[in-house]
C-alpha cells in the first residue's frame, strides 16, 4: 500500500508530485554546496568531479521512481542504497559532501517501507560516520559519532511520521465530511421536491374542501328546492317560496364560488364575528330546512386566529349540512364555548343517526373526512358520536389562537 512509504509526503498527494521534484531539487542543491565546498578547500580533485556525475544521474532517477515507489519497492530499496553508495564516496573526498548526504535521512521516510526506515536512517549515519573516519571495524569512536546522529536523526522521523499521520487522518476525515456535505445536499434537493409536491396536493385538498364546505353544499339544497318547487304545483304560496330559495341558494353559490378564487374568509366571516356568523348561517339553514336550530355562545368571545374561525365555522356548516340531508331531526342545537385556551364547538341533532363503529357515516363523500382534515389542520381534535335511532352529536376541540394583531391573516 501507498501508507508504507508516506511519512514525507502529503496525504492529498498520492501520485507524489510534489517529492518527485522537492527531493532532486533539495539534492542537487547540496550536491553544489559540496562541490563549491571542496573546491574552497582546495580538496575538489577530478576524481571528485567525476564522481559527483554519476551521483547527480542518480538523483535525477528519483524523478520516475520516486512517484512508483510503493508499487516497486525493491526498485526503491535499490535507489536508496545506491544514494548511501554514491554519498559515502563523496564524503570520503570531502566532508562538505556530507550535507549532500543528509537527504537520505527524509528519504529514508519516503522511499523506505515502514518497517526499513528505522534501518536506513540508521545505516546512513553509520556510512556517514565511516566515510569521514574511514573504513575498518567500526570503534568505539565512531560509535560516539553514529549515536548523536541517530538520536538526532530518529527523532525527526519519527515526528514526520506523527505529523504525516495526523495528516492522514485529518484527510480521511475531510473526505467523509465531504461525501456527507454532498449527500445532504442531495437529501435537501430531494426535501425540497417533496416539499413542493405536499404544497400542491395541501393546495388541491384546500380547494376540494372550500367546494365541498361552499358551492357543493349550496348547489344541493338548490336542487332540494327546486324539486320541492316541482311538487308544489297545488300551492302556489309554498312554490313561490321554494322559488326564493333557490334564488338565495344561487346568488350565495355564486358569491362563494367568487370567494374561493380569491382565497378570502367565508362571505358571513366578512363582516360578522364567528358568534354573529353562525347565528346567521343557523337562520338560513333554519329557513331552507324547516328546522331552527338553538345556538348558544358560552364564555367570553374573542377575535380568534382566521384560521381557527373559518375551520369552526366550515364545521358547523358542514354538521348542518349533513343533518338537513340524511338525519330527519326534529331539533337541532349549536354550541359555542369560549374556554381559556380552547374553544369547542358542538352540533347536535335528534335524527336518525348512525353506527360510526361500522366505519360508516351519513351520506359518505367528504363530510367527517373534510371536517376532520381542516380541525387537525389547525391543531385541534374532532369527535363523532351517534346511534341509529338516537341522534349524532359532532365535537370539535381547537386551540383558542389569538388573532393576529396586524389583521394580515387569510383563511385556509
Amino acid at each position: 500500500m501507498a501508507r508504507s512509504a508516506a511519512i514525507w509526503t502529503e496525504p492529498d498527494d498520492p501520485g507524489g508530485r510534489r517529492g518527485r521534484w522537492i527531493f532532486p531539487a533539495v539534492a542537487y542543491g547540496l550536491l553544489a554546496v559540496g562541490l563549491v565546498g571542496a573546491w574552497a578547500t582546495g580538496r575538489l580533485t577530478a576524481e571528485a568531479g567525476w564522481m559527483a556525475v554519476p551521483a547527480a544521474v542518480w538523483v535525477a532517477s528519483l524523478v520516475w521512481i520516486y512517484p512508483r515507489r510503493a508499487e516497486r519497492r525493491g526498485l526503491a530499496v535499490l535507489h536508496y542504497a545506491g544514494l548511501l553508495v554514491l554519498g559515502g564516496a563523496l564524503v570520503t573526498v570531502s566532508s562538505f559532501f556530507t550535507m549532500f548526504l543528509s537527504v537520505a535521512y527524509p528519504m529514508a521516510g519516503a522511499m523506505l517501507p515502514r518497517r526499513g526506515m528505522m534501518a536506513g536512517v540508521a545505516a546512513t549515519a553509520i556510512v556517514m560516520v565511516v566515510a569521514q573516519t574511514g573504513p575498518g571495524a567500526l570503534g568505539a569512536g565512531q560509535v560516539n559519532l553514529v549515536v548523536p546522529l541517530l538520536g538526532i536523526a530518529l527523532p525527526m522521523l519519527f515526528a514526520g511520521w506523527q505529523l504525516t499521520a495526523e495528516s492522514e487522518r485529518r484527510h480521511r476525515t475531510n473526505v467523509r465530511l465531504q461525501a456527507a456535505l454532498e449527500e445532504n445536499a442531495g437529501l435537501h434537493a430531494q426535501l425540497v421536491v417533496q416539499a413542493r409536491e405536499a404544497g400542491v396536493l395541501d393546495e388541491r385538498q384546500r380547494l376540494a374542501r372550500e367546494i365541498h364546505d361552499t358551492i357543493a353544499q349550496d348547489l344541493v339544497a338548490l336542487v332540494t328546492q327546486v324539486r320541492a318547487a316541482t311538487g308544489a304545483d297545488d300551492d302556489p304560496e309554498l312554490r313561490r317560496r321554494h322559488l326564493d330559495n333557490v334564488a338565495v341558494l344561487a346568488d350565495r353559490a355564486l358569491t362563494e364560488a367568487r370567494r374561493s378564487v380569491r382565497a378570502l374568509r367565508p362571505a358571513p366571516l366578512l363582516d360578522a364575528r364567528l358568534p354573529d356568523a353562525l347565528a346567521e348561517m343557523a337562520a338560513r339553514w333554519g329557513e331552507s330546512s324547516g328546522v331552527v336550530p338553538e345556538v348558544e355562545v358560552t364564555g367570553t368571545p374573542r377575535v380568534l386566529a382566521s384560521a381557527v374561525e373559518v375551520t369552526l365555522f366550515r364545521v358547523a356548516q358542514e354538521a348542518l349540512s349533513n343533518i338537513a340531508r340524511h338525519a330527519g331531526a326534529r331539533r337541532v342545537g349549536v354550541t359555542l364555548s369560549y374556554l381559556d385556551d380552547t374553544v369547542l364547538l358542538d352540533v347536535r341533532d335528534d335524527g336518525t343517526g348512525f353506527d360510526p363503529a361500522a366505519g360508516g357515516s351519513r351520506g359518505g363523500g367528504f363530510g367527517l373526512d373534510t371536517m376532520a382534515q381542516r380541525v387537525r389542520g389547525v391543531g385541534g381534535t374532532l369527535s363523532v358520536e351517534s346511534a341509529p335511532g338516537q341522534g349524532t352529536a359532532v365535537a370539535a376541540a381547537v386551540p383558542a389562537i389569538p388573532a393576529d394583531p396586524g389583521g394580515t391573516e387569510e383563511a385556509t
